[in-house]
């Protein structure tokens, strides 16, 4: 049983840590760590998720919503970045896992974390794939045949049943080329993407603030006798659902809109690739988090303010943005065709940082001995985990090409509000066990805001429902699998204490 709880050494982690000629390259400022967080985090869930939340639970207190789970992400940030100026080594919450909550602990987080970056990585892909077919039809007037952007699960109204997605492969392997190559180019790249994207949210901000009517954010939450309303799948939302009015229905946005910040933590994966990390990376992970939260608040307060929020159900989730300014917005149709353009780098930026992260676990897992060598096998020109990138290339491509996104589901958020919980039971742990260990940042009023932010990602993790919890505990038995008859045979903290 003590080997289960194998603890990694304080000392052994900054020992890795160090830069060396054989490690990964130190590149990475406190701007790069900025725009690579919000590159993580303003993606789908901006678009999509605020239309989402508002239409089916918050109304125009959506915006409320998205500062309750940006107060469970900040508390989890908070931690995330005393760890990281404490330990500036890849690998994340897999890693302080392992030096605080013993071997098995960090083995579930890195196993679970497979869920948030590479079939997140997947199913971003799919939506991408889908919001390049809307680009192509309105710009050029071409059409991506069905069959060759949808998986062999889906069916076309038309009788058409898909055959491959090939776009979200294509994407993939352009962003897998780009990471291969080295993380300071990927960054480069993905700071010009950020500029894109976050210049269309400000300008919408700017644009639709005119359009704002009073009447559709009164009242501010849904009131319990609104109805019903029939949404363009045919399903219908019911608002005398607690969880559909009022502020059941508010905690309910808030554990819909957290999608939207998945991602921040992805920050602190590259903590091995930064240039002075004690002090960059709390910055990158809280600043960041900070930009975001902003853009999230006026965004959703102004598309609820542009349109009444029973037409986000009818319009359809993916749809809404685009709905409400060809609807609402007379004289800006291009700022739909923009908005689309967002959502593509969007969701491109989101994918590199998601591929990014999950290499990097999975690097300082197989320098664990929990995964095979070739994990942590880096290219000798580039210094990149090459070998591990193609091959989770190859992995969420079975995801992206083959499988609708529907499937994953919830599962993504799971994982991720998972390891949230044990990243803040950790800094209490290593406050106790080592008080003394030199800090770059440390988080404010230790016990009490990690236990608060525990708490508030246990609340909204309970709010997924059981389906998600049962899709979880499936994916977790694959993982105990590996772990018992691979990883235990090859850890490396094992063979210390023999």
């Amino acid at each position: 049983m003590s080997k289960l709880f194998a603890k990694k050494q304080l000392s052994v982690l900054l020992s890795e840590a160090s830069d060396s000629e054989k490690g990964l390259k130190r590149t990475l400022g406190a701007g790069s760590l900025i725009a690579l967080g919000i590159g993580a985090i303003i993606g789908a869930g901006l678009f999509v998720r605020t239309a989402a939340a508002a239409g089916q639970h918050a109304g125009p207190a959506v915006t409320i919503s998205f500062i309750i789970a940006a107060f469970g992400c900040a508390l989890a940030g908070l931690c995330y970045a005393e760890f990281a100026s404490m330990i500036p080594i890849a690998g994340s919450a897999y890693t302080y896992s392992y030096a605080t909550l013993g071997e098995f602990i960090a083995w579930i987080i890195g196993w679970d974390l497979v869920l948030e970056y590479a079939l997140g990585a997947a199913t971003v892909a799919i939506g991408w794939s889908q919001y390049l077919n809307k680009l192509l039809t309105n710009i050029f007037h071409i059409t991506i045949p069905y069959q060759w952007c949808h998986s062999p699960f889906e069916i076309s109204d038309a009788g058409v049943r898909g055959i491959m997605n090939v776009p979200s492969i294509g994407i993939l392997l352009l962003l897998t080329m780009l990471l291969v190559r080295g993380i300071q180019g990927s960054a480069i790249v993905n700071n010009i993407i950020v500029i894109c994207k976050v210049a269309i949210v400000i300008l919408f901000i700017i644009l639709g603030w005119q359009f704002i009517n009073p009447v559709n954010h009164t009242p501010f939450t849904i009131a319990a006798d609104a109805g019903t309303v029939t949404m363009h799948n045919g399903q219908v939302v019911d608002y005398s659902n607690f969880f559909n009015h009022g502020w059941g229905g508010v905690l309910r946005g808030a554990g819909v809109v957290f999608f939207a910040f998945i991602g921040f933590d992805a920050v602190s994966t590259a903590a091995q690739e930064t240039v002075n990390p004690k002090k960059n990376m709390p910055i990158g992970i809280l600043v960041s988090l900070a930009i975001c939260t902003l853009l999230y608040i006026l965004f959703s307060y102004v598309l609820t303010g542009i349109a009444p929020y029973k037409d986000f159900v009818r319009a359809g989730g993916e749809a809404s943005v685009a709905y409400t300014i060809d609807t609402y917005m007379h004289g800006y149709a291009w700022l739909s065709t923009f908005i689309t353009v967002a959502i593509l780098a969007g969701f491109s930026s989101v994918i590199l940082v998601m591929l990014l992260g999950q290499t990097r676990v999975f690097y300082s897992m197989s320098n664990d001995g929990l995964v095979p060598p070739v994990f942590a096998k880096l290219h000798p020109k580039y210094r990149t985990p090459y070998r591990s990138q193609w091959m989770f290339f190859g992995f969420t491509t079975l995801f992206a090409a083959f499988v609708p996104d529907s499937v994953v589901g919830d599962m993504t958020s799971i994982g991720t509000l998972f390891a949230f919980v044990l990243v803040c039971v950790g800094v209490i742990i290593m406050r106790k066990n080592n008080p003394d260990a030199p800090r770059g940042f440390k988080t404010p009023w230790v016990p009490v805001l990690p236990i608060v932010g525990a708490v508030a990602c246990l609340t909204m993790i309970i709010s997924l429902g059981l389906e998600n919890w049962t899709r979880l505990f499936v994916w977790l038995g694959i993982g105990f699998l590996i772990y018992f008859n691979y990883s235990v045979k090859h850890s490396k903290a094992r063979k210390m204490m023999d």
